[in-house]
Order: structure tokens, then C-alpha cells, then sequence
């Protein structure tokens, strides 16, 4: 490329060339807290659900309500934000949504009664679905291309430890109450102001707005040899939510909303119930505690594992082998007799069902151009919080319903294979530009 040539280029080339910096590790912290902060926010209550319980004297019917609340108000937050992002940009929306969200959930933590408390937990989901839903794409649109699988798998590993330092909250201040946890949730919305300190605004988005120079500022920090060149982009029309159901969009749209939705079914249909589930295999309450904390355990693993592997053999043969294998698990802790079997079974479920997770949060920010990546992001997020929102209550009836174990633990697997079913006609992205 001639140095006339290299005065024009794709926003997405600038990534090319550009080396894996310290500014880099800043911007990967600032957003693995924030995803650290997602997990416990949606884990922290399920261990100490037995304290929520007694203090508003409901049953587990209205434990699961108030568990759900926040999912349900991610949905339509989801919806919201993701558009929001793409007009406002990525920068602003994660600092207002986590910021809204400790506010919020403060509140939450001296709610009178059951109604007002699901009503403050919706509104913090609602708030939450902002940092929620654009910690993924944000973070692509900052990193080299031949890091950007690798680093963003790393970045998923916040979830297992948020759900290892809920299961710590719950033994550390479950004798405190619940109100402490949720306060100590409440204090992790003040992250807000390290990522508006240490994450710039997304050069793509700048670039799309016509903000060319302030785009250069920002690669020339990221460490960019192309900072100096006037960048285009795919399109500079702000993309409208419908445009994901045109042209060649259409097919990936409708399995990707299907595979978000089967996925987290399978996998938060187990989360939630898991405690109850070994219980009912014979499992003291403690017992059933530290099983989980090693099941997270296995998930950090699982991530490594997957990063590993998805620059060399790429998103999607990486994700299919991992589900499938997760399925395997899972058909193994389902059919389980005996205590070893049942830890085996679920650890080989954890390892590959959550390094495929860190594989499709990557994956599934990688379909759509910079117009329409935080809309696309947000429809994604929304359908696995549909799943989120109907599975504890779903898996709860079968267990009303004397189904068994066994039975129930198959019902959350099919969920799996479907998974990698709706996988296959997805377009590969490794080693591709975003647009």
C-alpha cells in the first residue's frame, strides 16, 4: 500500500496493523469489572433467597418473581439502550446505565414490601440493560483484529468470577441479610466513572458520526500506525432496528435471535435451580453452595481453552465442538448415580458450555456493521433475557410438578442441542474487519 493509498481507509483497517497495548489492558479491566458486575447483579440473590423469603414471607413461587425481576426489565431495557448507543455512542450509554443502576438497587435494599421491591428490580434491569448489552461490542470496537477473539473470550471470564464472588457475598453477609448484599450491588454502580476515566469512545462510532478527528485521537492512543488517515465506514446512516430483518441480514437475524433465546434457556434453566436440583440428589445446602463455586471454577478453564483455540480454528468450529460437548456433560450429570458422576458430568458441562459462551459473545457482536451493532447487540441481549425470565419459572413448574431430576436436567439439555443446531448456517468472522 502506497502512502497516498494508505490517506483513505476502512475504519476496520486502522485495527489491522494495530499491536495489543497497555491502554489496552486499562480498557480490559474497566469492562471485565462491568461484566463482573452484570453476573453477581443477576446472581447474587439466588444464595441468599432463603433470607429474601422469610423477610417477606413468600413462597418459592414468589421468591422466583422477585429473582426474575430484573431480567424482565433488561428485555425492554435491552431494546432501549442498544439503539440508544448507536445515536449517543458507546461511551456514554455504559457510564448513565451503570451509574442509573447503583441508584437504583441502593433503593431496592429498603423496599417495605414485595411489590415495591419487584418494582426497583425491574427498574434497575431496566437501567442495568444499558452496560449490559454494549460490554461486548464496545470492547470489539477497540481491539487489534488478531486479538479481538482471543481478548473478548478472556473478557467473558467476568461471569464466573461474579458468580464465585456472589456465592462469597452470600457466605460472608448472608447472615447480615439480604438488603447487605444488595447494598454491597448498589456500591459496584460507582465503577461507572473508571469506565468513563479509562474506556474512550469507540473509534467506529466516532468515524460513522463524522468525528474524523477525534477517531484519530483515539487510535493514535490505541497504539494505531494508520491514526493519520481520513476513515470510511459501511454506512454513516444511524441503522433503524428493521434493518436487521433486510437483504442478507434477514437469516442471521432470525438465528441469532433463536440460538440467544435456546442458549441461555439451557443455561440459565440450570443456574438458577442448581442448589435445589443437588439438593434433591441428596446435597446439604453448603454442600450444594460449594459445588457451584467449583462449577465456576471449571468455567475459567473453559474460557482459556476456547481463546485459545478460536484464533486458530475459528468462531464457529470452536462453538459447535464446545456446545456439543456440553451437551454430553449434561446428559452425563443428568443420568449421574453416584456422587463422582454427578461432579464429572457437571464440570464437563461447565468447561464447554461456558467456553462456548465466551465464544458466542464474540461471535454474536460480529455479524452486523458499526450502524447496527449496538441495535443487533441489543435484540441478542433481549432474547436471551426473554430465556432468562421464562426459564427459572419454566423449570420451577417441572419441579412442582414431581418431574424428577433426571427428567428435568434432560428437558435443559435438549436446549443445548438445538443451540447447535441454529449455529450452523452462521457466517464465520474470524480474522475478518468490522465494518
Amino acid at each position: 500500500m502506497t502512502a497516498t493509498d494508505a490517506r483513505t481507509l476502512p475504519i476496520g483497517s486502522a485495527f489491522d496493523r494495530m499491536p495489543f497495548t497497555r491502554r489496552h489492558v486499562l480498557i480490559a479491566l474497566a469492562l471485565f469489572i462491568a461484566f463482573v458486575i452484570e453476573s453477581w447483579e443477576q446472581l447474587a440473590l439466588i444464595y441468599v433467597s432463603g433470607d429474601l423469603g422469610e423477610s417477606f414471607g413468600i413462597d418459592e413461587a414468589g421468591i422466583g418473581i422477585v429473582l426474575s425481576a430484573v431480567a424482565f426489565g433488561m428485555i425492554p431495557g435491552a431494546l432501549i439502550w442498544g439503539p440508544v448507543s448507536d445515536r449517543i455512542g458507546r461511551r456514554p450509554a455504559a457510564f448513565w446505565s451503570l451509574l442509573a443502576y447503583g441508584a437504583i438497587a441502593f433503593a431496592s435494599a429498603f423496599a417495605p414490601n414485595m411489590a415495591t421491591l419487584v418494582t426497583l428490580r425491574v427498574a434497575s434491569g431496566l437501567a442495568l440493560a444499558g452496560v449490559y448489552t454494549i460490554t461486548f461490542p464496545y470492547f470489539l470496537e477497540l481491539l487489534p483484529t488478531r486479538s479481538r477473539g482471543r481478548a473478548a473470550v478472556y473478557l467473558s471470564i467476568g461471569w464466573p468470577i461474579g458468580m464465585l464472588a456472589a456465592i462469597g457475598a452470600s457466605v460472608a453477609l448472608g447472615d447480615l441479610g439480604w438488603h447487605v448484599v444488595v447494598i454491597a450491588s448498589a456500591a459496584a454502580g460507582l465503577w461507572a466513572f473508571a469506565i468513563r476515566a479509562w474506556v474512550p469512545e469507540s473509534p467506529y462510532w466516532l468515524a460513522a458520526r463524522g468525528r474524523q478527528e477525534e477517531a484519530r485521537q483515539v487510535l493514535r492512543e490505541l497504539g494505531s500506525p494508520d491514526h493519520d488517515a481520513t476513515f470510511t465506514v459501511a454506512t454513516e446512516r444511524v441503522g433503524r432496528p428493521l434493518d436487521l430483518l433486510r437483504g442478507r441480514l434477514t437469516k442471521i437475524t432470525v438465528a441469532m435471535l433463536l440460538l440467544n433465546f435456546a442458549f441461555n434457556w439451557g443455561y440459565w434453566g440450570l443456574q438458577t435451580w442448581l442448589p435445589t436440583l443437588l439438593q434433591d440428589k441428596g446435597l446439604t445446602f453448603d454442600a450444594s453452595l460449594g459445588f457451584a463455586a467449583l462449577s465456576a471454577l471449571m468455567m475459567i478453564p473453559g474460557y482459556v481453552s476456547a481463546s485459545l483455540l478460536t484464533g486458530r480454528f475459528g468462531r464457529k468450529k470452536v462453538f459447535l465442538v464446545y456446545v456439543v460437548a456440553a451437551a454430553l456433560g449434561g446428559l452425563w450429570f443428568a443420568l449421574a448415580d453416584s456422587p463422582f458422576e454427578l461432579y464429572a458430568g457437571n464440570f464437563v458441562l461447565s468447561f464447554f458450555s461456558l467456553g462456548a459462551w465466551g465464544v458466542w459473545n464474540t461471535w454474536n457482536g460480529e455479524f452486523y456493521p458499526t450502524a447496527l451493532r449496538g441495535t443487533g447487540y441489543s435484540w441478542a441481549t433481549a432474547s436471551q433475557l426473554v430465556a432468562t425470565t421464562v426459564a427459572p419459572s419454566a423449570v420451577g413448574a417441572l419441579l412442582a410438578g414431581a418431574t424428577g431430576f433426571t427428567a428435568t436436567m434432560l428437558v435443559i439439555n435438549a436446549f443445548m442441542v438445538v443451540t447447535a443446531l441454529l449455529a450452523v448456517p452462521l457466517p464465520e468472522t474470524e480474522g475478518r474487519g468490522l465494518e
